[in-house]
């Protein structure tokens, strides 16, 4: 299979990686809470990774997803991926998650019921959770029932969800995309 190896590339929300090896994508890395952090996030989750330069084809899956993280509307589902340490549901999970354009959402549900079993919507919330691919497999655009924001497990938690369906324009059905966060007191202003 060969060594895997690594990049970091800057977009609109920080510093992202990500791995390949001679087949395909093997992961993706969105920002810890600076280049350190970020760096030993994907070391730890890719300890034989090496950082080198991208090749052409990982160049460009990195090009469309500085311009997706910028707002622009890219597809990303010709990006291949290397499932083989992949359990074979979360892979019909990331699939399916993968249909989704961006500014849509689907509920776990309703991924469950593409995968043949509603009663699956937890199991498919635990697939996404292990996601090795966020942004390419877009698991912030599934979204809980009742289109409230669900969790969330990359850094920064759903503030990083809300912040992606907020880039990409995402108009999920049901209450707002605001519906599960705390409001802060707005200050008081002296008179």
């Amino acid at each position: 299979m060969g060594t895997p190896v690594f990049a970091l590339f800057d977009t609109a929300i920080g510093r992202c990686g990500i791995v390949w090896n001679e087949r395909a994508i093997t992961g993706v890395q969105l920002p810890e809470a600076n280049e350190r952090a970020t760096r030993k996030r994907l070391v730890r989750r890719f300890p034989t990774a090496r950082e080198a330069m991208p090749t052409e084809n990982v160049r460009d899956t990195i090009d469309d997803i500085v311009a997706l993280l910028a707002g622009e509307r890219k597809d990303l589902n010709g990006v291949a991926l290397d499932y083989a340490q992949v359990p074979d549901f979360n892979r019909r999970v990331y699939d399916v998650a993968r249909t989704i354009p961006a500014g849509g959402t689907l509920s776990y549900g309703e991924i469950a019921d593409r995968l043949g079993d509603r009663n699956l919507a937890r199991d498919v919330a635990q697939a996404l959770g292990q996601n090795p691919f966020p942004i390419i497999v877009p698991c912030h655009r599934v979204m809980a029932a009742g289109g409230k924001m669900g969790g969330f497990s990359a850094p920064g938690g759903v503030r990083t969800k809300l912040r992606l369906l907020t880039i990409e324009g995402a108009q999920p059905s049901g209450p707002t995309l605001f519906a599960d966060l705390p409001l802060k007191a707005a200050p008081r202003r002296r008179a």
